[in-house]
């Protein structure tokens, strides 16, 4: 019945005792993701397994990476397009269904990544067995894509591990590690990777009875009563970190849930409504295209970089950290400054670092095992990368270059952490200009997760590809930019900034012009974030790009004792790491075109950049603004938010301010260009 059966995804394999191994293996891919084809024919297996009555069945992945990614986005994208969702979500809950009924025990053996669609195909199985690797992670990721588990996932999860368990599982995305799983339940054992299909097999023959306390949770936490009052404090916490108008998906799960009785069909199909609804709506689209968009980014380079040894000059806040973030990522490091004792407080960051990030006392010793300070610079011959941080001076950059110079060994990379100086005239007097560029990291370097790679007339592509696999093997993204001053992400955020400190001039509350940007989408106010970067450093950008653009400097006065959160105090009180914001008078009420004011000037440099070919294309842009600045994602990119409010109508909206507040308003070039897509 079962052997020799010929599917292009799936193995099986009808052992001597009646268990039946399936092995999904999706053909011509490097993961294993749910495609409408490995659905159709998961079915037809399904309605063999009906009619040829194994004793058992057991499905893991043929793939090294891990177990199933989760659903084909690519192919979601088209039922989208098409309006067809529906038919879509409704099969593949069909397809679970059928396999949750099935008459014979059955198992999942899960090894590496089980997302999603993945996780879901496991929750409809009787038992998961998951392997005890760091790798293997097990979630339910869809609200990070503005949507919620729609084949069965938001109605077996919680009837199976509580709805508290569930419901925090959902609503962060956060993915679980195998020992995690196991403790709340939604795992039923974990087994060494090398005996895991054994140990999957023993399940399904052996059975296993969860304990009680787990399954009178299940049952207690879902009953009507129970989610009548759990929801609406599940919607408080959710409330806390995103709004319904900007994040609608948890809000639906929880609605869903809450409402949701009667047979499992009923469920499914409350399920499939909820998620159909938002699959159709800005948020979902604009979340899917980011997904692409950083996907596009970690492709960039390939794998291939060469660089095993980095020596890093500049053990500031940011030359430490970025060494830091290289040992951690498995890299040979050397840290070098002036002297051990501007080395030392980098090396205590990297400790704190080490000890968040790496549990293992074993491997985190290894893991600071791999920076070593070097105040004599010998690390340098040796180095396949070398990236210099020090203080923002031309000259002094210049000098250093010559020194390292002579010593690089053949092959290696010279690159420099400036945020505002010219490349080109960095890279005047090199021998290797070819191998010299940006590679400008963002603070806090452990939490920002672009790096932009500078380009100038010199350099040779294959710097650029080895430095953006450089960037894929320390988990960071990157995007190539031109080495105009301000490159992308400052050379946007400069009059965003500026705007906020002119409404904060004019009298405006720090409050108020944040709670503006905020009600946009912005991860943070621009009150704080001037504080959090600091006055001077604002000034000094905003010093910069106004030569560049031919404008007057802004007037960025201040106390130089008051630079912001590193003095305690600037245009806020600071304590203890958080600005104290005075509560506006109850009478307030924030000019109307306060966030106009913000935004339109962020969106206005954005083409300006598009224009100017800052970058190659508008995706680049957005993914930059977005992973560089936290834009908006909901929004899905500054080019990307244009297009869908019409470049026409916020171009006129330019020029009515621009009559009102001066010639800093008027539309950049390339907003015509962006008319022609509406």
């Amino acid at each position: 019945m079962f052997d020799g059966l010929r599917f292009r995804h799936w193995g099986t394999e009808l052992r001597a005792d009646g268990v039946l191994v399936l092995t999904l293996d999706r053909a011509e891919a490097p993961v294993n993701a749910l495609s409408q084809a490995v659905l159709e024919e998961f079915d037809a297996l399904l309605e063999r397994i009906e009619i040829g009555k194994p004793k058992a069945v057991v499905i893991h992945s043929g793939k090294d990476a891990g177990f199933i990614a989760g659903a084909d986005l690519k192919e979601f994208q088209e039922y989208d397009a098409r309006g067809t969702v529906m038919d879509a979500i409704r099969r593949g809950q069909l397809v679970f269904e059928r396999l949750s009924r099935l008459p014979c025990p059955t198992a999942v053996a899960i090894h590496g990544h089980c997302m999603g669609g993945g996780t879901e195909l496991s929750l409809a199985c009787r038992f998961r067995v998951a392997s005890s690797a760091e790798s293997t992670r097990i979630g339910l990721p869809e609200v990070k894509l503005g949507i919620f588990p729609g084949w069965g996932g938001s109605v077996r999860l919680p009837r199976l591990v509580g709805a508290p368990a569930a419901m925090d599982m959902m609503l962060t995305g956060r993915a679980l590690s195998a020992a995690n799983a196991r403790a709340i339940g939604l795992v039923d054992k974990v087994a060494e990777p090398a005996v895991l299909l054994d140990a999957a097999i023993e399940m399904v023959k052996r059975g296993v009875t969860r304990p009680l306390k787990q399954r009178a949770l299940a049952w207690a936490t879902n009953l009507w009563p129970t989610r009548q009052v759990l929801a609406p404090m599940l919607v408080k916490q959710v409330a806390r970190k995103a709004k319904k108008a900007h994040y609608p998906a948890p809000y639906a799960l929880i609605d869903t849930w809450k409402r949701s009785s009667g047979t499992t069909d009923a469920r499914l199909k409350a399920e499939a409504r909820a998620v159909v609804k938002l699959a159709g709506g800005a948020t979902a689209r604009n979340l899917i295209r980011v997904f692409f968009l950083m996907e596009r980014l970690k492709g960039l380079g390939g794998k291939s970089h060469g660089i095993e040894h980095v020596h890093v000059v500049g053990a500031g806040v940011m030359g430490g950290d970025i060494a830091a973030w290289c040992a951690l990522r498995g890299f040979s490091v050397t840290l070098q400054d002036r002297e051990m004792k501007f080395i030392q407080p980098a090396l205590d960051r990297a400790a704190a670092l080490f000890e968040k990030k790496v549990k293992s006392e074993g491997k985190r010793a290894a893991t600071a095992a791999r920076l070593t300070a070097d105040v004599e610079g010998n690390g340098v011959a040796r180095a396949d990368l070398v990236i210099e941080a020090i203080y923002e001076n031309l000259e002094a950059k210049k000098a250093l270059y010559e020194t390292i110079e002579a010593q690089l060994k053949p092959g290696a990379l010279l690159v420099t952490n400036t945020s505002s100086l010219a490349l080109t005239e960095l890279r005047v007097g090199l021998k290797h200009p070819a191998r010299f560029a940006g590679l400008h990291y963002f603070n806090p370097v452990a939490l920002m997760p672009l790096v932009e790679i500078v380009r100038h007339d010199a350099m040779e592509p294959e710097t650029e590809r080895r430095l953006a696999a450089f960037c894929k093997a320390i988990d960071k993204f990157p995007v190539p930019v031109a080495g105009t001053p301000g490159f992308l992400v400052n050379r946007i955020l400069a009059p965003y900034m500026e705007e906020a400190i002119l409404a904060f001039r004019e009298g405006i509350p720090g409050r108020a012009i944040d709670k503006a940007a905020l009600d946009f989408g912005m991860p943070m106010g621009p009150i704080e974030l001037v504080d959090t970067v600091g006055l001077d450093v604002a000034a000094s950008v905003g010093k910069i790009m106004a030569q560049f653009h031919g404008q007057p400097a802004p007037d960025f006065a201040f106390d130089p004792g008051a630079r912001g959160k590193k003095d305690g105090r600037g245009l806020y009180e600071w304590r203890e790491g958080k600005p104290l914001k005075p509560e506006l008078a109850p009478d307030f009420r924030a000019p109307e075109d306060l966030a106009d004011r913000l935004v339109l000037r962020l969106l206005n440099e954005a083409v300006a950049c598009l224009h100017d070919g800052t970058v190659a294309d508008a995706d680049l842009l957005d993914a930059g603004v977005i992973f560089g600045t936290g834009f908006a994602p909901f929004r899905g990119g500054p080019i990307q938010h244009i297009r869908s409010e019409g470049a026409a109508r916020l171009k006129q909206r330019l020029e009515q301010l621009a009559g009102r507040y001066g010639e800093r308003f008027a539309p950049r070039p390339g907003w015509d260009a962006l008319k022609q897509t509406d």
